[in-house]
């Protein structure tokens, strides 16, 4: 089995996807053939947007991965875009229908990112949430959070979340542009809290050597 990594996220649109196509570079500069998988995605009309941009990242540095097809790196692919409990109609999910395409990709890489999709608590039918997705893969989760006001109490519960089910992790900070407030409003208490935070935009390549680090722990 190849190292996994689940990368996840405070809530919806806060920048999954956007800092899985960096953790494939910053990999590949340590040396791994990296491969990417998106298990599930909603709001998908022909073409699956996400696992459409992480294949086409990864196919660039893997190409190894042209074996394979879109279909195989996006197994359930719902039109609604909303919780694939909703998107879905309320059905069951076997977990075991993501294994076999799962497989096929880390035949052809060394470590694989697994992309969730929205936040850690979305539910994926009656009984699953995302979270317990990253335990079914036993993938180490990085929780990608933002850098708006309110992302103090977003953060933490999302910690709270991975601490009680018992999931190593790391976290990153999505900061974008348009958070002017973050240095006055959020950091000064997350770094009397943390003594130090990730960024996702500076600080990829720590970021995955802490992933890697959690894994071998």
């Amino acid at each position: 089995m190849s190292k996994r990594i689940f990368i996840t996220a405070t809530n919806t649109n806060i920048g999954k996807t956007y800092t899985s196509k960096l953790l494939i570079e910053a990999f590949v500069r340590l040396g791994l053939r990296v491969g990417v998988y998106k298990p599930i995605e909603t709001g998908v009309i022909t073409v699956a947007p996400d696992g459409n941009a992480l294949f086409e990242t990864a196919l660039i540095h893997n190409p190894a991965l042209k074996a394979l097809s879109l279909n195989d790196i996006v197994t359930l692919q719902l039109q609604l875009p909303a919780a694939p409990f909703v998107a879905n109609k309320g059905k069951s999910i076997d977990l075991a229908i993501f294994d076999t395409a799962l497989a096929k990709i880390e035949a052809l890489c060394d470590l694989v990112i697994i992309e969730g999709a929205g936040g850690l608590m979305v539910p994926i039918d009656s009984e699953i949430m995302m979270i317990d997705l990253a335990r079914y893969f036993n993938a180490t989760p990085l929780l990608v959070t933002h850098c708006n006001l309110g992302c103090i109490n977003d953060t933490l519960l999302s910690i709270k979340a991975l601490e009680e089910a018992k999931l190593p992790f790391v976290v990153g900070f999505n900061c974008r542009v348009e958070d002017t407030s973050f240095e006055t409003t959020s950091l000064p208490y997350l770094k009397h809290r943390f003594g130090s935070i990730y960024r996702i935009d500076n600080d990829i390549d720590t970021i995955a050597k802490a992933l890697l680090d959690t894994i071998s722990s």
